[in-house]
This record gives structure tokens, C-alpha cells and sequence, in this order.
């Protein structure tokens, strides 16, 4: 256990030689606080919160350390890409409340299409075919129907829904990953059985809230008109 304790401390002490030449200090950043020690007594050890640890794993020279110098770079990636797609929905006009909601939605999708993938499904057309299913089975319309309806031709379906659609697009989507949890359903024909049951519980709400207010929550509206997707003020 000794030889341990010291191999850790003299790695520690070429890995914070390493980090001072990288311009990273770490006798400043990585404050000291007293923890028992394996004899047992209080003694002064270096600590650091989760950014300072996650900058010390990118100086490591292990392969051990390399998968997690992979995931840094992926959610760095993934960071970097929310935010060029944040400044470009605001550029266009979009409310920050869309935004949000459109983000979350991005990340509801994600869970969904892990899901499939536990499943089986990895050709990208049936993922297509898998949205297209959903899509029709909460709102009633195909999603070429849908485009139609909202009067586009490449444009991304999402980034034309109002607030309501992407909220009862994201129940569909939520739905689907509970309950493909729950049966884990193997191959396309299980899959699309629980995307239906899926966008079936959110056509019930839709169909529910349609019957409150009085008229279909369905929206022509899309990123060109000059309410920017407020389905708030629709009549």
C-alpha cells in the first residue's frame, strides 16, 4: 500500500510539472483540504472541483485516460453546435421560449432514436419511416402532409412548429422511449408497434385540447410568417 501511495505521489508530481508547462497552475487551482489519510490521521491534500479535473484527464499520457479525452471532444462538439444553433434561430427571429423548447426537443429525439437503435433499427430509412408513423399517428398528417400544410419544401418540419406542435411532438417522442423501455420491442415491426402507441397517447392530449379551446392546434404558421411561430396569438 506504500509503494502505491507513493507511485500516486510522484505521478501527481510529474503530471502538475506537465500541466505548469501546458500554462495550467495547479498550486493555485487546486486548493488543499485536510482528508483522512490511510494511517488514518488529517493531512493536507490537493483537490479539485470538476472542471479543473476535467482539464487534468486531457494531460494524462495513458490510453486508459483516452476514452475519456474522446467524450470531452463529443460534448465539447455537441456544446459548440447547441450554441451555433441557438444564435442562428435567434438571428432568425425565433422567441427564446421556442428556443428552449426546440432544444429540448432536440435532446427528447435523441433519447427516442437510442431507443429504436436498442431495438435493431439502423438503416436511416426506417427511422424516416419510424417519424413518418409518429408524426402521423399524433397529429393525423403524414409528414410530407404536414410540410404541405405548412407550405414548405426542404425546410426541417420542427423548426416550422408552433410551441403547442413541438410540445405535443415531444409528448409523442417521450412516449415512445417509456414505453419501448417498458416492452423492449426487438426489430422494425415491434419498434413501430410502441412508436404508435406513442403518438397515440399524444393525439389524445391533442385531441383532448382541441375539444377545450375550440379549433385544431395544427398551425400553418412556419419560420416565414411575421408571427414567428406564436401560436399564442392565433385566433
Amino acid at each position: 500500500e506504500s509503494n502505491n501511495y507513493q507511485a500516486s505521489r510522484n505521478y501527481w508530481k510529474v503530471l502538475k510539472n506537465r500541466l505548469f508547462s501546458e500554462g495550467f497552475e495547479p498550486v493555485t487551482k487546486c486548493n488543499q483540504f485536510k482528508m483522512k489519510a490511510s494511517d488514518g490521521k488529517m493531512r493536507l491534500t490537493d483537490c479539485a472541483n470538476t472542471e479543473q479535473l476535467l482539464r487534468i484527464i486531457q494531460s494524462i499520457p495513458s490510453k486508459k485516460a483516452e476514452p475519456f479525452k474522446q467524450w470531452l471532444a463529443m460534448v465539447g462538439k455537441q456544446r459548440l453546435d447547441e450554441d451555433r444553433a441557438i444564435e442562428s434561430y435567434r438571428n432568425k427571429g425565433y422567441s427564446e421560449e421556442w428556443i428552449a423548447q426546440r432544444m429540448r426537443g432536440i435532446e427528447i429525439r435523441k433519447d427516442m432514436t437510442n431507443e429504436w437503435r436498442r431495438a435493431g433499427i439502423t438503416d436511416s430509412r426506417q427511422y424516416a419511416s419510424l417519424t413518418n408513423i409518429l408524426t402521423a399517428a399524433w397529429s393525423g398528417k403524414t409528414v410530407k402532409e404536414y410540410k404541405k400544410f405548412k407550405r414548405l419544401k426542404k425546410e426541417n418540419l420542427r423548426d416550422n412548429m408552433t410551441n403547442t406542435e413541438l410540445v405535443l411532438n415531444a409528448l409523442a417522442e417521450i412516449s415512445t422511449t417509456e414505453i419501448s423501455k417498458a416492452t423492449n420491442p426487438q426489430g422494425i415491426t415491434e419498434a413501430t408497434d410502441a412508436t404508435i402507441q406513442g403518438g397515440n397517447i399524444a393525439r389524445n392530449a391533442r385531441e383532448s385540447l382541441e375539444k377545450q379551446i375550440g379549433h385544431s392546434i395544427l398551425s400553418p404558421l412556419n419560420s416565414n410568417t411575421p408571427k414567428l411561430l406564436d401560436d399564442s396569438k392565433e385566433k
